[in-house]
Order: structure tokens, then C-alpha cells, then sequence
């Protein structure tokens, strides 16, 4: 069985990490969407939020299982039984970091690869950072966030 990590802050999930995890869930036999735990971050959203809003954003999907971690990625990966690292990408600007981490955790675990998929052109604008300033300033973010998404975040935060 083909079993392959997404790993992000995920905060919040938007379409176009969907439209990459949807890709990847016809690719592999299981995906694990997995929101890392960073210390150092303070998110918008708590770990347990963002879990909950990606399981109700991707219940189409047999195959995806929803988790968060502590601790490196490609440790993470292992620990699953992954041989792959699912990265999505929007533009060329995105791949030079891709790229760095990609290499970082090749020097780690070389027996876990890095792929990358890229979005929809609609997709390629979209990131969690630019959803966050819309809501928080009263737009409209139903084009760049699943239903469910919109739905809380709006009851959140009005």
C-alpha cells in the first residue's frame, strides 16, 4: 500500500490544498492530511479546529485519513509507514523552499520521496494568510475556502 503524508499548518485549509489532497487521493492508496504542531506559531485556528475543518472539508474522500503531529515531518512519515511527502505547490515562487525542504528531508530519510503537484490556475493566488486578512477585514472568502470552512469561520469571527 502506496501511503503518502500531506503535511501543513493547514490554517485554514483552502481549495487549493483540497484540489492538491484530492489529486494525491487518486494517486495513493491512502493520503494523511497532517497538521503539524509548531510551538513557535501561534495559529489562528487551534490544531483541534483545523482538524475537524479538513475531516468535515474532505468527507468525499474514502481514502484520506485526517491526523496532527508534533516533531519532524519525515519522522512522522516513518512512524506511518509513508514513502511519500505530498507537497503542493501554486507558483515557481513556491518551489525554491519546496525544493530546500525536499532536500532536507531526503538527507534525513532518503527511503521517503518528495512530490510535488501543483494546483488549478483558479487555485494559484489562494493561501491561508490572504483567507485570514480577507475574513478579518469583512470580504467574501466562499471562492477560496471549502463550505464548511466559510461556514464556521464566519460564525467565528463576526
Amino acid at each position: 500500500m502506496k501511503i503518502a503524508i500531506y503535511p501543513g499548518s493547514f490554517d485554514p485549509i483552502t481549495k487549493g490544498h483540497l484540489d492538491v489532497l484530492e489529486t494525491g487521493a487518486e494517486i495513493f492508496d491512502k493520503v494523511i492530511i497532517a497538521v503539524a504542531k509548531n510551538s513557535e506559531k501561534l495559529g489562528f485556528l487551534t490544531i483541534d479546529e483545523r482538524v475537524e475543518l479538513i475531516r468535515k472539508s474532505c468527507v468525499h474522500l474514502n481514502n484520506v485519513e485526517v491526523d496532527s503531529f508534533d516533531g519532524l515531518t519525515i519522522d512522522y512519515a516513518a512512524q506511518k509507514g509513508a514513502t511519500v511527502l505530498l507537497r503542493g505547490l501554486r507558483a515557481v515562487s513556491d518551489f525554491e523552499y519546496e525544493m530546500q525542504l525536499s532536500q532536507n528531508n531526503s538527507a534525513l530519510n532518503h527511503n521517503i520521496k518528495t512530490v510535488f503537484l501543483i494546483t488549478k490556475p483558479i487555485y494559484n493566488f489562494i493561501s491561508s494568510s490572504s483567507v485570514r486578512e480577507i475574513l478579518l477585514n469583512g470580504g467574501d472568502i466562499t471562492q477560496f475556502v471549502p463550505d464548511a470552512v466559510k461556514d464556521y469561520l464566519v460564525k467565528k469571527y463576526s
